[in-house]
């Protein structure tokens, strides 16, 4: 069947995409120009200032690569990783085991450090596994677990990639504006996110940022990257004088882009984590008043994505499309060992407003109560 066209704006409150500001929609329709014109270094400048900020760095290498957050996953590893590297993973859902995949395709000798779906993995854990084998290449993690809603320390977790001489890889891709992420504090090496979530701009970029530890580190490879694509080195010579050619770059979305970018100076980063942090919390109380179960810990639980178990006798695919079709909202399902068993809930970007709360908790009202009067 053929769904009804509607320009109205879909609510997206799943695990990404965001919805976006009109202010960045604007920027989409600004002229097209050319990969090599001087008016769009400018505007790749900007966004390296605003990234720069964003990721908490001095990291003169930061940029926005082509591509979801997924290429920065797949950047971030294969330009560090060359054959038979020993390479740690911790995995505490679905994102962190695509690390343990890409490692794995880039040659290195991976060993993964798992933990139960709903928690962390403890540092006891990690630690125990880097005192069985010395010359660790990097340990990679995901700082907030999108299948799962967990949240990732890492500051504990640097600590020990100093203390055994590895390289840090940390993807933010759901963290990254919605809540701290400090990459020079903490220690991170090689840090990536993706505009489509918490920083509120359109599928289709992955900013990352990487430190002097880990730019030497590439410069020091005995093979050249496996992705050309992909290459750190090529591809920062693009972004950086000369600017020698590499890929024609996706203009429009690097205008929205930097329009997202000046959307999160002008809030400020402490009232944009506040803002997150408020409206999960009104979020979790309408939930549970729902007599719905939130399955994550308070004190492990993500402000911008909520797992909840499905209610039993609840029909999970057709309550979301429900959702979509009667109240013109989107929510997520479960992934890997949770599909089908829960909903995925977001609250990044423009979508984390009171207003989106309090729509989806009256809708969820409406159709939960007529599952259970049925």
């Amino acid at each position: 069947m053929r769904p009804p066209e509607s320009n109205e704006a879909r609510i997206l409150l799943g695990p990404g995409p965001s919805m976006v500001a009109p202010r960045v929609m604007d920027a989409l329709r600004r002229p097209i120009l050319g990969y090599l014109d001087p008016d769009l270094f400018v505007v790749l400048f900007e966004i390296q200032i605003g990234l720069r900020q964003l990721f908490r760095t001095e990291n003169e290498i930061t940029f926005a690569l082509p591509g979801t957050g997924m290429s920065g996953a797949e950047c971030a590893l294969a330009n560090l990783i060359e054959p038979s590297d020993r390479v740690l993973v911790v995995s505490s859902g679905f994102f962190g085991d695509r690390l343990v995949e890409i490692a794995r395709r880039c040659g290195a000798e991976v060993y993964p450090v798992r933990s139960q779906w709903g928690r962390p993995v403890e540092p006891e854990d990690i630690e125990s596994l880097l005192k069985q084998h010395p010359r660790w290449k990097l340990i990679a993690m995901v700082h907030a677990e999108t299948s799962t809603g967990v949240h990732q320390p890492v500051e504990p977790i640097a600590e020990l990639a100093r203390r055994y001489e590895a390289l840090l890889v940390v993807d933010a891709v759901t963290s990254l504006g919605g809540m701290p992420v400090e990459v020079d504090g903490w220690g991170i090496d090689i840090c990536f996110s993706a505009s489509q979530k918490c920083i509120g701009a359109p599928p289709g970029l992955a900013p990352i940022t990487i430190s002097p530890r880990a730019w030497n580190s590439i410069q020091k490879r005995r093979t050249a990257c496996q992705s050309w694509y992909l290459d750190l080195r090529l591809l920062w010579d693009y972004w950086s004088e000369p600017h020698v050619y590499h890929h024609t770059t996706p203009v429009s979305l690097m205008y929205a882009l930097r329009a997202a970018l000046e959307m999160v100076e002008q809030e400020g980063l402490p009232a944009r984590y506040e803002r997150h942090h408020h409206q999960a919390e009104r979020l979790w109380s309408g939930l549970q008043e729902l007599r719905l179960e939130l399955l994550i810990p308070p004190e492990h639980r993500l402000p911008m994505l909520t797992v909840v178990r499905i209610p039993e006798g609840i029909p999970d695919q057709e309550f979301r499309l429900r959702l979509l079709r009667e109240f013109n909202i989107e929510i997520g399902g479960g992934l890997g060992e949770w599909r089908g068993q829960v909903w995925r809930i977001g609250l990044m970007g423009h979508s984390c407003l009171a207003h989106n709360v309090d729509l989806l908790l009256s809708a969820m009202n409406t159709l939960l109560h007529q599952y259970r009067s049925a």
